[in-house]
């Protein structure tokens, strides 16, 4: 389980929305396969799939995909010949993979047509500036199941325990307990509110006195240090920041679907 901090990702937010790649225009075949045709859209559609992960165009691109969807064509004639087509298993995945794509397409359209104003942009970075604040906290911390063993390794702690030692052989966050528990420098907005108002309160050095229960477990945290937050430029940013307020203006969109919608 991992303790993720946003530091800048409160500005830089993490927003997975899913786009979908223009239909290519260009018409014809890549091949034929037993009669079928693979149309060349097929595989401008995998070319632009391909380059968003980082692979270039080229010729031994293309000539790979080109081999791959013969491979698939051919799989899939055989699997129709054995009727797996009929089967109500593989029905049911085709019609979920047909659901997929079209959602992703509606929210592509959404995308194209819902430009965000500069002033809405200028405005929601600006909120962000708040929520962020205006210092940065390294911390440290040790995660467990229960508040008996976080009592335990705060009485331990209090003895001289070794804070990074005892992180790195009781802690269940993966994240950090490699790193003796040591988190981030992050704003407090980075942190569930539980941990975040624990941490606010200590002063360099210090240790909670109690352990701080969140949706992840019992936490014993230590402040290491603070230091003045550095706010990323607005145009640094401006692209993310238009991602989350599509996203949430997108999710205002699906509420008010859901609402209209008939559900028996």
């Amino acid at each position: 389980m991992r303790l993720t901090k946003f530091s800048q990702a409160m500005m830089i937010s993490v927003l997975g929305v899913m786009t979908l790649s223009a239909q290519a225009q260009s018409t014809g075949t890549v091949a034929k396969v037993n009669g079928v045709a693979i149309p060349q859209s097929r595989l401008e559609l995998m070319v632009k799939a391909s380059a968003a992960q980082g692979q270039p165009d080229g010729p031994e691109m293309r000539k790979a995909l080109r081999e791959n969807l013969i491979a698939e064509e051919i799989l899939a004639q055989e699997a129709v010949k054995k009727k797996l087509d009929k089967d109500p298993d593989v029905i049911a995945q085709l019609e979920i993979a047909r659901q997929a794509v079209l959602v992703r397409a509606f929210q592509a359209d959404y995308i194209r047509n819902n430009v965000v104003s500069e002033e809405t942009l200028r405005k929601e970075y600006e909120v962000l500036k708040v929520q962020m604040g205006d210092k940065e906290y390294k911390a440290r911390h040790i995660l467990v199941a229960n508040e008996n063993e976080a009592k335990d390794i705060i009485a331990k702690l209090k003895k001289g325990g070794n804070f990074a030692k005892i992180a790195e052989e009781k802690s269940v966050d993966d994240g950090s307990k490699e790193n003796g528990g040591e988190l981030n420098w992050s704003p407090p907005a980075a942190y569930v509110r539980p941990f975040s108002e624990a941490l606010v309160k200590l002063s360099k050095g210090g240790l909670t006195e109690q352990p701080v229960q969140t949706s992840f477990g019992w936490h014993v945290i230590q402040l290491m240090d603070i230091r003045p937050m550095e706010v990323p430029p607005f145009e640094e940013v401006k692209q993310n920041i238009q991602q989350r307020v599509l996203q949430r203006e997108f999710g205002t969109v699906v509420q008010e679907l859901r609402s209209k919608a008939k559900v028996e």
